[in-house]
């Protein structure tokens, strides 16, 4: 039973998506758990075979009890024996006792050691990834989780508002505590990009038009490249900045609730699979099929109101990331340019950012970068 997240004691197995005998691979959606927050589709990360499933449905166990066993491909030409057999309980059954890792037989950085205990991962429920399995930053960060709502059928599985708003205001009060945020608003000048895409579209169907959220994320993914200060993690009393850029799209869920799952790679896709990405993960996101890893993986947010008529927003940050990045509604503005006065598409452009990290220098010089590619959107 994975953390998923630091008030998280236990949870319940709602549905089992594999049985014994099958093959699975890293990466693979295993099953699904539901805790007060909501419930959350459980990746696996071994490749290997499903030898037994020891949590039956409906029963509540403690975080760190194993769920299932896989025997991988290593174990199966002889390298690792695996453990006794567990009886599966039903969902009557008292839960099964975690079982904690033996110290000394499991390695840990020294900072995914740090991140678990700023987030409340029990490190007994990590598969570590590194070499010889040691548990990176990476394995205890796939561990964390949102908000997110699960419907089956007709009943709502975990749809517990209250306690979403609860977990959601844990996690902005602790980062606001601890963080030192700054704030910088800057105002960009789109009518570039509104001219791009009303002749992009133009010849295109509704469903496979671009919109201007998906150049606000390439553009913000493009800068985030250029100055990693703001895409990765404060953990361990120090930055870690990112291999890659996966930008985290805030999404509002229907009825109250937000989450904001990551597009992976987004500074590498094309605007039209960025835009199909966007796309699914709005959709799945507000149907409950949002995945742990898409929770963890993020390394820098974008947040927009615009569609609410909000023109300005300032974010605060989800640690351990660095940066928030805002947008708000693109509106028409008396605007100079080449010394006449004309009406331009104007958009403001927010960003909250970690003083650890960073400085307001720093930061005007990335938001002025992601003004700069907006400005020119074929390039993008």
């Amino acid at each position: 039973m994975p953390s998923l997240g630091a008030d998280m004691e236990a949870g319940t197995l709602v549905e089992w998506l594999v049985k014994p005998g099958d093959q699975v691979k890293r990466g693979d959606i295993v099953a699904v758990v539901e805790t007060q927050k909501g419930a959350i589709e459980i990746e696996v990360f071994e490749t290997g075979q499903v030898e037994q499933i020891l949590v039956g449905l409906h029963a509540k166990v403690p975080v760190g009890t194993p769920l299932a066993r896989i025997r991988t491909e290593h174990e199966r030409k002889g390298g690792v024996a695996p453990a006794p057999p567990r009886t599966m309980p039903s969902a009557a059954a008292p839960p099964i006792t975690a079982i904690p890792r033996v110290a000394g037989r499991v390695r840990v950085s020294p900072a995914a050691r740090k991140l678990a205990q700023m987030s409340g991962v029990d490190l007994a429920a990590v598969t570590g990834s590194g070499a010889d399995g040691t548990i990176v930053r990476a394995d205890v960060a796939r561990s964390l989780t949102g908000v997110a709502v699960r419907a089956e059928g007709k009943r709502a599985i975990g749809l517990d508002l209250d306690a979403m708003r609860t977990a959601i205001a844990a996690a902005m009060a602790r980062s606001k505590r601890e963080i030192p945020h700054y704030y910088l608003e800057h105002q960009v000048d789109v009518t570039p990009s509104e001219a791009w895409l009303t002749h992009t579209n133009a010849a295109r169907p509704p469903d496979n038009r671009l919109l201007f959220g998906a150049l606000a994320i390439k553009s913000v993914a493009l800068a985030a490249q250029c100055f990693p200060a703001f895409n990765g993690f404060y953990c361990d009393g120090k930055f870690e900045p990112a291999s890659a850029v996966h930008v985290g799209m805030a999404i509002a869920i229907r009825g109250g609730g937000l989450a904001a799952p990551a597009i992976h790679d987004a500074a590498e896709l094309a605007l039209d699979e960025l835009m199909a990405r966007m796309r699914d993960l709005i959709q799945r996101t507000r149907a409950g099929h949002i995945r742990s890893s898409e929770i963890a993986d993020s390394t820098i947010t974008v947040s927009s109101l615009g569609e609410r008529g909000i023109e300005a927003l300032y974010g605060i940050i989800y640690p351990p990331q660095v940066a928030i990045v805002g947008f708000g509604k693109v509106v028409v503005r008396p605007w100079v340019v080449d010394g006449a006065i004309g009406p331009r598409s104007v958009v403001n452009i927010t960003l909250s950012a970690d003083h650890r990290v960073s400085d307001g220098h720093a930061g005007a010089l990335f938001l002025a970068e992601v003004g700069k590619l907006l400005q020119e959107p074929e390039k993008l």
